[in-house]
């Protein structure tokens, strides 16, 4: 039974010519395994092939090449249409006599704008003011944060809750902070005065004064910006490596020394970076003193009126746009100035490391 099943020859093909048999694939043998049924087969198959191989990479290629590009654009359109195009506009406005009632009436005024700025008065002493102000708020501010962020650095009991404390001024509107602090700063029925009282202090007159004015709004500033700070110090200070403390404890440094010569020198850069953005805010400084005395001419003298809120008074009071485009542009000018400080700051620390 076995011989009769192997001598059964199968039906011969259409027309009585026998298959060709396909050349192996290089590296099988005749027992090996067979091809599926769909896979390229021949010269022309595995042209295609590699065709299409050849397709998917190219749009790998341009995938990997432009989706970054595609991905960020979202961002620069609206930075051309809200940041770069006011920009440019400004800086067009600053060289024409223009009004706020009738901003397309231009007329050419060339640098007439930024020299009337130079002759100015009002905008010497709002720049003084800017300085004053921007100094009193910024280096008590940043030393606070820094001796915050050093005793939030301990292991305290209950850190998270202090943490979140120290974030809620930031978070407030400078609306309601700058009216607590007006009330607390009245003359007549101010918590301030009522305090200095007891110390034989005669009620002083915040508002009007002249250093009394800055230190008021320096203290909002303070107040809302501290905390802030103290955050990013704090998580500069735990990415400091634990072996310097314990490499100067066992020299014997307190506690100040570590402190002195281990978090200090450490957090350089976070320093230098909360410095230039804190000098940048109070260059732009505008709300605190506004509504510190509801009023756009910064006191009866003008006695803390700040750059941000002279534009405003140029802008929005007088009408005068292209006075108002003037100071705008030599505010970014001061900003660049700071820029570059700060870049020539960060690279010679960056040498010096």
């Amino acid at each position: 039974m076995t011989s009769e099943r192997l001598d059964a020859a199968p039906p011969a093909p259409p027309g009585g010519a026998a298959p060709a048999r396909s050349r192996p694939p290089s590296g099988s043998g005749e027992g090996g395994p067979k091809r599926p049924r769909g896979a390229p087969s021949g010269d022309a198959d595995r042209a295609s092939a590699a065709r299409r191989a050849a397709r998917r990479s190219r749009r790998y290629q341009r995938d990997a090449r432009w989706s970054p590009y595609a991905l960020i654009a979202p961002f620069f359109l609206a930075f051309a249409a809200f940041g770069l195009f006011p920009l440019l506009y400004t800086g067009w406005a600053s060289l024409h006599r223009v009004s706020l009632h009738a901003p397309t009436d231009m007329e050419w005024a060339g640098l007439e704008n930024f020299a009337q700025l130079i002759r100015n008065d009002f905008f010497w002493n709002a720049l003084g003011n800017t300085f004053v102000i921007g100094v009193l708020s910024t280096v008590p501010q940043l030393l606070m944060a820094l001796g915050l962020a050093h005793l939030l650095n301990y292991r305290l009991r209950g850190s998270t809750f202090y943490r979140v404390a120290l974030l809620t001024p930031y978070a407030t509107s400078v609306a309601a902070a700058t009216l607590v602090f007006a009330m607390l700063y009245g003359r007549d029925y101010g918590m301030i005065n009522w305090v200095l009282g007891f110390f034989g202090v005669d009620g002083i007159a915040w508002e009007s004064g002249d250093w009394s004015s800055k230190i008021a709004v320096s203290t909002i500033v303070i107040w809302r910006w501290t905390g802030y700070n103290a955050l990013i110090y704090l998580a500069a200070m735990q990415a400091v490596p634990h072996d310097l403390y314990e490499s100067a404890a066992l020299d014997g440094a307190s506690r100040w020394q570590q402190f002195r010569h281990v978090t200090v020198p450490s957090l350089r850069p976070t320093i230098l970076f909360t410095v230039v953005v804190s000098t940048i805010g109070a260059t732009q400084l505008f709300g605190e003193p506004l509504l510190f005395g509801t009023t756009a001419s910064g006191g009866a003298s003008g006695q803390y009126q700040t750059l941000g809120l002279y534009l405003y008074e140029q802008g929005w009071v007088n009408f005068h746009l292209g006075r108002a485009s003037a100071i705008a542009w030599t505010m970014f000018l001061i900003l660049v100035v700071i820029g570059l400080v700060n870049w020539l700051f960060a690279r010679r620390l960056g040498k010096s490391q």
